[in-house]
């Protein structure tokens, strides 16, 4: 069930998996549980009394985030959200996964849930390439418990590829290419080999780049975008 309503673009999986529990979903009448079977041709689903079908085509977006934007429909301290900064043509789509308020860069949109599950799912280790500026310099030791894994709340992260690209005596620069989504990961991998980041932008998924998109700027994807992020 969390399947089809994601396909039919209601929500990410995850999302839907809520709205089931919290009793929101009903097929024939009936509420759903999770993990229901739905035939499409013959059964009625509805969100909250609204009938729902699967969709033939999908709106993908990319978008370079600024900072000061939460990724959120709504943010209940009224905080500017990513949705704002969406053309009017864009419809019912949400971001998929997450950067935080002070994060910018690559943010996708779509309202393809089994896309959005496929490049979030912790399983598919998709990796995420960010530029990272630190203070001062840093030395092979940090960068190479950086590769290596750190720990992290008892568990160490993934190795990581991570590249020294501008450096000075007041900041350093670095590309870090991660596989895994830990809250904060890249901000608290650095905190662990003591050292504090200054600034933080997302500029790759997978080998999905932002290219030459302006900052708070928003473009669907071309047909081959989509179809390499379907086959990544």
């Amino acid at each position: 069930i969390n399947k089809y309503l994601a396909t039919c673009g209601v929500a990410s999986r995850r999302a839907c998996d809520k709205l089931i529990t919290d009793g929101k979903v009903s097929i024939n009448g009936k509420r759903a549980e999770l993990g229901t079977d739905v035939n499409e041709k013959k059964d009625k689903v509805t969100v909250d009394g609204v009938p729902v079908t699967l969709r033939e085509e999908h709106e993908y977006f990319i978008m370079n985030k600024p900072k000061g934007y939460v990724c959120t429909v709504k943010d209940d301290k009224g905080r500017k959200t990513v949705m704002e900064l969406l053309p009017e043509e864009a419809g019912r789509v949400y971001p998929v996964g997450r950067l935080d308020y002070d994060t910018e860069g690559l943010l996708l949109f779509t309202d393809d849930g089994d896309l959005a599950f496929r490049i979030t799912h912790p399983r598919n280790e998709i990796t995420k390439t960010y530029l990272v500026k630190v203070e001062g310099s840093i030395g092979d030791n940090e960068l190479n418990r950086l590769r290596a894994g750190v720990e992290l709340d008892g568990k160490r992260t993934n190795k990581s590829v991570v590249k020294v690209i501008e450096t000075d005596k007041a900041f350093t620069r670095l590309h870090v290419t991660v596989s895994e989504g830990r809250y904060h990961l890249v901000r608290r991998m650095f905190e662990a080999v003591g050292k504090e980041v200054v600034f933080l932008k997302r500029i790759k998924i997978g080998e999905l780049s932002l290219g030459s998109l302006e900052r708070g700027k928003v473009r669907r994807l071309h047909a081959d975008e989509i179809f390499y992020l379907k086959n990544i």
